[in-house]
């Protein structure tokens, strides 16, 4: 897998963002191009852990949901005769 790439607005937000917290946070702050650096570092050493960990966390989602598909998604058969049995009577009792 290649380095994640981020669109131009979000990569920009990432670099400003960067930016406020070594300002914030750090002795000296930093310009744009070291920012973006630090971004590229991020995005090709660290990013491919946060994406394979929200890949597994998607396919136990998935996987969780497909194993309850019966339950989630099961139909009673043969109930004509049992609902209208209970509509009779609903409206006997009115």
């Amino acid at each position: 897998m290649a380095a994640i790439e981020l669109e131009r607005p979000e990569r920009k937000r990432a670099i400003d963002s960067i930016k406020r917290y070594v300002e914030e946070n750090m002795i000296e702050p930093i310009g744009d191009l070291q920012a973006g650096l630090l971004l590229d570092f991020i995005l090709e050493d660290v990013g491919p852990s946060i994406y394979n960990q929200a890949i597994r966390d998607a396919q136990s989602r998935m996987v969780q949901r497909a194993s309850d598909l019966e339950g989630e998604l099961y139909a009673e058969p043969s109930q004509y005769w049992p609902k209208l049995e209970a509509r009779r009577k609903k409206r006997q009792e009115k």
